[in-house]
């Protein structure tokens, strides 16, 4: 039971009973739980803004990790864009240009996507704009790479072909040094050994002895090896694509038949003096598209600089020739 409380009456001169209006009773119920639940309030709020929850602990990590997974993926797609940049420099300014094929333009590397939104579903969420710019970075990543793996497989055919031409080329002198006694005249105006006028000679003789071995100087296929050509007598012409053509003419005898597929450096035959010649030599002549061209300009295969220069002053000399 509730303590009775009294108060001294000065009027009476006596103690009277305390008694609580109900109102009064009832105000002070209503403060104290107002009072109550502003203290909970603030309570709840303090904690709410200084101590963390295992939920929000939970979330704030989650959303720690997404943020360094996110500056992870930018870097890895500045690295991506970086390589992929110097890669593309060196295919327009170096494969490109040695196997002679044009640049991709820039605006096929980079072109971005047009048409219908394709990130409609990324819109309206935290962060969205910056998804969205992620997203196509990465596919426009993703298109440059498969820009530039096409251009590679197109290299990769261009280098192929240019490893053929390469080996077609005629690039090596028919008689070896060893062998040659000398190069006894080059290719244009000569004098003829048997009328003595002055004529063009459309190719290079290399006097050297009878049974001396002749080369071929690139791969190729041999389309003739007869004597059935006027003033060539026994003489071997082989085919190596791309339009150039060698022809081996005055031989002794043949070590290859037509239809026969030769490599550089093959045995071919022998020197001789068959058909009109003066005397033991090969001559030697090349064509391109159908054009006798000038041989001097085919031996950088197997000739040092010294060794050209002296061969390129003796073919200069406007000399009789031997055929």
């Amino acid at each position: 039971m509730s303590k009775v409380k009294y108060y001294y009456d000065s009027e009476s001169l006596s103690y009277r009973k305390i008694e609580r209006k109900k109102r009064k009773t009832f105000a002070f119920i209503s403060i104290f739980l107002l009072a109550s639940f502003l203290f909970s309030f603030i309570i709840i709020f303090i904690a709410n803004l200084y101590i963390e929850s295992p939920k929000e602990k939970a979330l704030k990590r989650e959303l720690q990790n997404a943020q360094l997974q996110f500056e992870l993926l930018n870097k890895k797609m500045d690295e991506a864009e970086a390589v992929l940049t110097n890669v593309a420099d060196r295919d327009n300014n170096i494969y490109r240009v040695y196997f002679e094929a044009n640049p991709i333009p820039d605006e096929q590397r980079k072109a971005g996507f047009g048409g219908i939104n394709r990130y409609k579903n990324l819109e309206g969420f935290d962060n969205s704009e910056l998804i969205i710019e992620s997203n196509k970075r990465l596919d426009i990543l993703q298109k440059q790479i498969v820009v530039q793996s096409k251009s590679l497989d197109e290299i990769t055919v261009l280098a192929e072909e240019k490893e053929k031409l390469l080996t077609a080329i005629p690039a090596i002198q028919p008689v070896s040094n060893e062998d040659l006694t000398r190069m006894a005249s080059g290719y244009g105006m000569r004098s003829d050994p048997f009328t003595k006028a002055r004529k063009m000679h459309w190719g290079m003789d290399f006097t050297a002895p009878r049974g001396t071995p002749i080369y071929a100087t690139g791969d190729g296929v041999v389309k003739r090896a007869d004597a059935g050509s006027s003033g060539y007598g026994k003489h071997i012409r082989i085919d190596h694509g791309f339009g150039y053509v060698s022809l081996y003419a005055h031989l002794y005898k043949y070590k290859v038949k037509k239809n026969q597929k030769v490599k550089r450096g093959d045995l071919i035959g022998f020197v001789g003096s068959t058909g009109r010649s003066e005397a033991p030599h090969l001559h030697y002549e090349i064509f391109k598209d159908g054009t006798r061209i000038n041989p001097i300009n085919f031996y950088y295969g197997s000739l040092t600089a010294e060794e050209f220069s002296k061969l390129l002053e003796h073919a200069s000399l406007e000399n009789q020739s031997l055929d």
